[in-house]
C-alpha cells in the first residue's frame, strides 16, 4: 500500500489522455485530407482520364471540379439485404454438413460471419477516405500482387482434395489468388482503356486501336488466364476471360476484334475438350444427364435438380431441406441456390434473382454518374462480375450448362471470395461519393 502512487499527484488524467488521442486522430485525418487534396490537384488538371465522365459528349471541354457527396444509399441497402439473406441461407444450408463433419452445426456459419466482418472492416476506411485517383494505383498493385500469388500457388499451393491447386495456406487462413486476379484484371484493363481513349477511338489504320484497344488488354487478362490454367481452374479461366472481354467492350474495343477473340477462345475450348477426359465427362454428363450413372458424375446435378423441383411455389420452409442431408454435396458451396429453392420455393428463388438484378441496376446507375471514365469502367466491370457469376452459378445448378464449380456471390462459403466481394462493393460505394461537375 505504501508503494502505490496516486496518478493525480503526477498530473495524470484519463480525460487528458482521451483528449490527446482525439487530437492525434484529428491531426491524422486532416493530414490525409490535405494529402488527398494535393494529389488531386497534381494528378487531375488536363488529362480527360481524370476530368471527363464516360458519358460526356466529346466536344464537352468545360472545366470541371471534383465534388464529394454521400455514398449511394440504395446500393448500400441492396448489398446489406444480399449479405444478410446470404448469411441466413449459409447457416441453413451448411448446418447438417457442419454437424456431421465438424461436430458444430454453426461451424461454417461462424466462418461466414468472420469473413463478412473482415470484408466490412477492410472496406470501410476506403469507402470513407479513398479518392478516385487512388483506385488507379490500387488496381496496378492488386494486379502485381495477384500475379505473384498465382506464381506462388504453383510452388506451395494446396488443393484440399479438389484435384486443382488453387489456394495458399497461411497459418489458419487460406487465400485463393484467382479471386484477387478477377478484380485486378478489371481495374488494370479499365486503366488502359481510359488512359488511351483517344488512340482506341482512332479509326485510322495505324491509329493505335489495335495496340491499345486489343493487344494490351488481351495481354493483361491472357497472362492471368495462363497462370490460372496451370492451376487447372477451369471456372476461373472462364470468368476472367469473360470479364476481360466485357471490360474491353465497355472501354471501346471494336466489335469485329471481339468477335475474332471469341472465335479463338471457342477453338481453345474445343481443343481442351479434345484432350481432357475430365472436361469431356462434364460435357457428356450435361448433355445426357438421364443416361449417365446417377450415382456417379450425375449425382450432384441430379440431387440439385431434385432440391429445386421439390421446393414447389412456397418451399418446405426455412431449415427444412431434406436434400442437405447428404444428398447435395457440400450444400454450403456452389449448390447453395438449390437449397434456397427447396426451402423457400419459387418465391425465394425469385427474391434472390430480383435482389441481384437490383444490385446490377443500381450499380449501372452509379457507373453512369461516376467522376471519370476509369471509375465508370471499374464500376461496370465489378457489377458485371457479380452478375456473371450469379448467372453462371444458376445455369450450372439448373443443368443449363456443364458443372464448372462457380460460387454464388454473397451466399456460397469461401473466405477470399466473400471478403473480396464486400471489398469490391466498397470500391463502388467509394466511387459513388464523387462526381466531376462543371464550374
Amino acid at each position: 500500500m505504501g508503494n502505490e502512487q496516486d496518478p493525480k499527484k503526477k498530473g495524470f488524467s484519463f480525460g487528458d489522455l482521451g483528449k490527446k488521442v482525439d487530437q492525434t486522430v484529428d491531426n491524422l485525418r486532416h493530414g490525409v485530407d490535405r494529402l488527398g487534396d494535393t494529389l488531386d490537384k497534381k494528378m487531375a488538371p488536363e488529362d480527360p482520364l481524370f476530368t471527363r465522365p464516360i458519358h460526356s459528349p466529346p466536344e464537352d471541354t468545360a472545366p470541371r471540379v471534383l465534388v464529394k457527396g454521400g455514398i449511394d444509399l440504395p446500393f448500400l441497402f441492396i448489398v446489406i439485404a444480399l449479405t444478410v439473406f446470404g448469411a441466413v441461407m449459409a447457416y441453413s444450408a451448411s448446418s447438417v454438413y457442419a454437424d456431421q463433419y465438424h461436430g458444430d452445426s454453426a461451424y461454417y456459419f461462424k466462418r461466414h460471419i468472420i469473413y463478412l466482418l473482415i470484408g466490412v472492416v477492410a472496406a470501410i476506411p476506403f469507402v470513407l477516405k479513398a479518392r478516385p485517383w487512388f483506385w488507379r494505383m490500387f488496381g496496378v498493385a492488386a494486379y502485381v500482387g495477384a500475379v505473384l500469388l498465382l506464381l506462388l500457388v504453383l510452388i506451395i499451393g494446396s488443393s484440399y482434395g479438389s484435384g486443382a491447386t488453387r489456394w495458399i495456406q497461411i497459418g489458419p487462413v487460406s487465400v485463393q489468388p484467382s479471386e484477387i486476379a478477377k478484380m485486378a484484371v478489371i481495374m488494370v484493363i479499365a486503366l488502359v482503356m481510359s488512359k488511351y481513349e483517344k488512340q482506341i477511338k482512332n479509326h485510322q489504320k495505324f491509329g493505335g486501336h489495335l495496340r491499345y484497344g486489343v493487344i494490351y488488354p488481351m495481354v493483361i487478362f491472357g497472362f492471368i488466364c495462363v497462370l490460372v490454367m496451370l492451376e487447372r481452374h477451369l471456372s476461373g479461366i472462364i470468368i476472367i476471360g469473360l470479364l476481360g472481354l466485357a471490360t474491353m467492350f465497355i472501354g471501346g474495343t471494336r466489335g469485329k476484334y471481339l468477335a475474332w477473340i471469341v472465335g479463338i477462345c471457342l477453338v481453345g475450348v474445343l481443343l481442351v475438350l479434345a484432350v481432357s477426359d475430365y472436361a469431356q465427362t462434364r460435357v457428356i454428363t450435361w448433355l445426357f444427364i438421364e443416361d449417365v450413372d446417377p450415382l456417379g458424375s450425375a449425382w450432384q446435378t441430379l440431387q440439385g435438380l431434385n432440391a429445386i423441383g421439390s421446393g414447389g411455389f412456397f418451399g418446405k420452409g426455412l431449415g427444412n431441406s431434406q436434400q442437405k442431408y447428404g444428398y447435395v454435396s457440400q450444400p454450403q458451396n456452389d449448390f447453395i441456390f438449390t437449397i434456397v429453392c427447396e426451402e423457400l420455393g419459387f418465391i425465394g428463388a425469385v427474391c434472390t434473382v430480383v435482389l441481384f438484378g437490383l444490385l446490377v441496376w443500381r450499380g449501372f446507375k452509379i457507373a453512369a454518374k461516376s467522376p471519370d471514365k476509369f471509375c465508370s469502367i471499374v464500376v461496370y466491370g465489378l457489377v458485371l462480375k457479380v452478375a456473371l457469376q450469379t448467372i453462371l452459378n444458376i445455369a450450372v445448378v439448373t443443368n443449363s450448362m456443364p458443372n464448372t464449380g462457380i460460387a454464388l456471390p454473397f451466399f456460397s462459403s469461401g473466405g477470399t471470395a466473400i471478403i473480396l466481394q464486400l471489398f469490391e462493393m466498397g470500391i463502388i460505394l467509394a466511387i459513388s461519393r464523387y462526381s466531376y461537375q462543371k464550374r
